[in-house]
C-alpha cells in the first residue's frame, strides 16, 4: 500500500463532496484526521450539517466536522448559480439526520493548529472554495512551509467554465482567497474541470453501485441520479481518488494564477506552460488535463462496497 497520508478535507457538501467524502473514509491510504466546511454549493448552514449526515452514514461519527466560513474572503454569500444539489444539498432524498454534533472549533483554527502541531504532514484536499485556506494563510502564514501538498477541485485552466464563460464554480465563489493559496508556495494539484468533465457518469456506474448493496454504495447511486441528470460530471471525488490512484491522472506543470476583476473574467484561471509565458516565473502546479475514466469508477464501486 502507497503511504498512508493524513489529510483534511475542506467542503461544501454538495453531492460530489458527499461522495467524496465517503470515498476518503473507505480509503486505507487516507488517514481523514477532519472534515472542514465552507459555504459553497449551500450555505454553511447546510453544508456543515450535511458532511455530518455523510459520515453517519459510513458509521465514522469518530471523524470531527468543522464549521468554517459562511461566506467569501471579500464579499457576502449569495448563490448566482442554480443548484444541481437540491434544497438541502444532497438531493434531497430524505436521509438520516446529523448524527453527533459539530467540534466547537472554528475550521479556520483547526487547519491552522493541525498543520503547527505535525509540521509536513498534514495534506489538505480542497473540493470546495478555497476561503477556508485562504484564511488559514493569512492568520497564520508560519504555517505555509509546514503544509504537505494541497490537491483541489477547482478551475478552468484550458476549457470553458461552468459557472461564467471561464470560471468554475469553486473559484468564482472566492476567486481572493483561491489566489491567496495558487501564490503561496505550497506544492499544488489541480482536478478542475479540464479533468472531471471527463469522469462522465454513465447508467452502468450507477446500477454497479446499487448491486453492491450496501448503505454507502445505495445512497451514493440515489445520489448520483438526481444529481447525474443535472451535471453529468464526477467533479470532487476525483481529488480524493488522486490520493491513492495518481497514475490514472496525467496532466502539466503551469503557473497558475486567478483573477478576481468584478467583471466576466472573475474566477478564470490564467495557466502559463511554455516558457515564454511563463516569463520567468516557476511552476506552481500540476494541472491534471486527463485521466482513466473507468478505471477511477472502479475504484470507486470498489472502495463504497467496503463500507
Amino acid at each position: 500500500m502507497k503511504d498512508r497520508q493524513r489529510v483534511i478535507l475542506d467542503c461544501d457538501p454538495g453531492v460530489d463532496d458527499a461522495i467524496a467524502i465517503l470515498l476518503a473514509l473507505a480509503s486505507p491510504e487516507i488517514e481523514l484526521i477532519g472534515i472542514t466546511c465552507v459555504a459553497g454549493n449551500k450555505d454553511l448552514s447546510l453544508t456543515a450539517p450535511n458532511a455530518l449526515r455523510v459520515c453517519a452514514i459510513a458509521d465514522r461519527s469518530d471523524v470531527p466536522v468543522h464549521a468554517g466560513c459562511p461566506r467569501p474572503m471579500m464579499g457576502p454569500y449569495h448563490r448566482k448559480w442554480p443548484s444541481v444539489h437540491g434544497a438541502d444539498g444532497l438531493c434531497d432524498l430524505d436521509l438520516p439526520g446529523a448524527s453527533g454534533a459539530l467540534a466547537d472549533e472554528h475550521g479556520v483554527d483547526f487547519i491552522i493548529r493541525q498543520v503547527r502541531s505535525s509540521p509536513g504532514e498534514i495534506s489538505l484536499c480542497v473540493i470546495g472554495p478555497m476561503t477556508n485556506v485562504g484564511l488559514a494563510i493569512v492568520k497564520a502564514p508560519d504555517i505555509v512551509p509546514h503544509i504537505r501538498s494541497i490537491v483541489f477541485m477547482g478551475g478552468a485552466a484550458f476549457c470553458p467554465g461552468n459557472s461564467s464563460p471561464r470560471a468554475e464554480f469553486n473559484f468564482i465563489v472566492d476567486p481572493e482567497a483561491a489566489e491567496i493559496v495558487m501564490s503561496a508556495g505550497i506544492p499544488l494539484v489541480m482536478l478542475g474541470l479540464d479533468v472531471t468533465n471527463k469522469v462522465q457518469i454513465q447508467e452502468q456506474h450507477i446500477a454497479a453501485l446499487e448491486r453492491a448493496g450496501n448503505i454507502a454504495s445505495t445512497t451514493t447511486a440515489a445520489m448520483l441520479r438526481a444529481y447525474g441528470s443535472n451535471d453529468p460530471c464526477l467533479h470532487d471525488p476525483c481529488a480524493v481518488l488522486y490520493y491513492f490512484a495518481p497514475e490514472l491522472f496525467s496532466g502539466v506543470e503551469a503557473h497558475v494564477q486567478v483573477l478576481n476583476h468584478p467583471l466576466e473574467t472573475r474566477g478564470s484561471v490564467v495557466a502559463a506552460v511554455s516558457k515564454r509565458h511563463l516569463d520567468g516565473r516557476k511552476a506552481n502546479c500540476l494541472v491534471v488535463t486527463d485521466c482513466k475514466a473507468e478505471e477511477l469508477f472502479r475504484h470507486l464501486t470498489d472502495r463504497l462496497s467496503w463500507l
